[in-house]
């Protein structure tokens, strides 16, 4: 309806999973390149989870334009199936032709098997796909287990790919299903946008419906990103009916009343079905705005002591804040935090054991390569750090757009320490991401005769060092001799760990592959998650 008054070539906002219009923030390259790795493996389960509307099925059909034609793909919508009913879609859905009034599983299964063979013979992958996989019941799922016993000498014949919400994991856990959890070879779970994702994601699906100009203005992006909590299919929604009543009053861009009745009337008529998630999102807005309307601060306690004194062996209590308090700095006393980010990086430094004082003209992270270290600066989201596990400083902006900065200093699942110089507080992930864009730095320590990205070919002291480190962490052997190639059985290697860490297994040795080494054979790394909760 709207299109043509806006210059649209279509709706931007469909729901339908398009894979022109997916957004490929970090954490969709991730689970992209972790259900490539399945199709491209040697047969296994590959496993994708995620919150309703967070994009799962949108990057599965990317996955299907990216593998080749020839590929036999099976692909299961409505998972609720008895094992009879699912071994005949299978059979549909490969194309196997079966007696119509066959209830045998044998029959099935033995069908099944002669497809797989022969497709095999043909040099082609065959792949089955169930989507809302956490449908499933337990009988249903051990089927499939059996069905990845069907092999060659070599490797196996299918590889199945389940994708679904969180339930699937848990279901996954039981003792029951023990033996197809340890067949998983990859498993990535997707979270919500962050809010600089949230306006990349806007633009993104703007843009290749044809529009240039932006409709949604960064004020407006801020409380999409609050009112959705990120999960793109609340996004596309909120901003339909928002383009919706932005035509209906002859407006140009989005205001901020027009998408509050959007709102309205999303939320109106999806109370009854949104999950449990968004309730609880729904009901943290509502606290805020009436914690807001009442004046009700409450305030946190604090330590008074500068960075300088804190003893590396003092057990610091954090201070809980009330969700929507990070951007109230002011101090008891009047004061207010430094907003600088020389105490943030005082907290780094004290964290490796560094004594930092900044020098006219010395950067932080000068002082870091003087000490060993070298800085890594990124933009990502609460995610990639979690993985990344090395505390950091982030640059924040309070309501006014002004920056400050804080060291994040912990990671749990619901919350993070937070250290604004001396004093610690523990802070709402939803907080954070309210009031960082994704910008951040933190120390790793590269190892000798580190120069330059360690790639494939490379003859090189640092590649030795790679071997050691890799043999340490895998249980291996490592070669001898003083230096050696970077060859295939190495390249092998860094793959397979690349891959348990979750990173993109591409076989080179970037920044983010030797962080992940450090900590897997450094003791005394700082990281964000305890090592007893890891």
């Amino acid at each position: 309806m709207y299109n043509e008054y806006f210059g649209l070539k279509e709706s931007p906002f469909s729901i339908a999973p398009d894979p022109r219009y997916l957004y490929m923030s970090g954490q969709h390259r991730e689970a992209l390149a972790h259900l490539l790795y399945g199709f491209n493996s040697d047969g296994g389960f590959v496993l994708l989870t995620g919150e309703v509307g967070t994009g799962k099925t949108t990057v599965c059909r990317c996955l299907l334009e990216q593998i080749p034609e020839n590929s036999a793909i099976a692909f299961i919508l409505n998972p609720k199936l008895t094992v009879g009913e699912l071994l005949a879609t299978i059979c549909d859905e490969f194309g196997i032709k079966y007696p119509e009034d066959n209830a045998s599983i044998k029959v099935f299964v033995d069908l099944i098997n002669a497809y797989l063979l022969d497709t095999h013979a043909g040099g082609c992958k065959a792949v089955l796909i169930i989507d809302e996989a956490q449908n499933l019941s337990s009988e249903v799922l051990e089927q499939l287990r059996l069905l990845t016993n069907l092999e060659t000498n070599r490797r196996k014949l299918l590889r199945i790919m389940l994708i679904g919400q969180p339930e699937l994991r848990d279901k996954l856990s039981k003792p029951e299903l023990r033996q197809l959890s340890q067949r998983i070879i990859a498993r990535y779970h997707l979270c919500e946008l962050s809010r600089k994702d949230v306006g990349a994601y806007v633009t993104h699906r703007l843009a290749v419906a044809g529009l240039r100009n932006q409709l949604f203005p960064e004020s407006i992006i801020n409380k999409v990103y609050r009112l959705s909590g990120g999960v793109p299919r609340l996004i596309n929604v909120l901003c339909d009916r928002a383009l919706l009543g932005t035509y209906a009053r002859n407006k140009d861009i989005v205001n901020a009343s027009t998408l509050t009745e959007a709102a309205r009337e999303v939320f109106g008529e999806m109370k009854s079905q949104r999950p449990g998630k968004y309730r609880k999102a729904a009901a943290w807005i509502l606290s805020l705005f009436v914690f807001i309307v009442v004046g009700v601060v409450l305030a946190a306690t604090y330590y008074n002591n500068e960075s300088q004194k804190v003893a590396v062996n003092e057990t610091i209590e954090p201070d809980i804040m009330e969700s929507g308090e990070l951007q109230n700095l002011d101090r008891p006393d009047g004061g207010q935090i430094n907003r600088s980010s020389e105490p943030a990086f005082q907290e780094l430094f004290r964290l490796w054991g560094i004594t930092y004082r900044s020098e006219k003209n010395d950067s932080a992270c000068s002082r870091a390569k003087a000490d060993g270290l070298q800085c890594y600066r990124g933009l990502g989201n609460l995610n990639n750090l979690r993985n990344l596990n090395r505390p950091a400083v982030l640059k924040l902006f309070d309501d006014e757009g002004r920056e400050y900065y804080a060291a994040l200093t912990g990671l749990k699942a619901k919350s993070a320490v937070l250290a604004f110089g001396a004093e610690t507080r523990e802070v709402p992930l939803k907080d954070i991401e309210s009031y960082w864009l994704g910008e951040y730095t933190l120390f790793w320590r590269p190892p000798p005769d580190y120069n330059e990205v360690i790639k494939p070919g490379m003859e090189s002291p640092v590649v030795q060092w790679l071997d050691k480190q890799l043999a340490q962490v895998q249980g291996g052997t490592a070669r001898p001799g003083e230096s050696f190639e970077f060859d295939d059985k190495l390249v092998n290697q860094v793959k397979k760990f690349q891959f348990a860490e979750g990173i993109t297994p591409d076989g080179i040795v970037g920044t983010k592959t030797l962080i992940h080494l450090n900590t897997a054979t450094g003791s005394d790394i700082p990281t964000l998650i305890e090592k007893k909760d890891n």
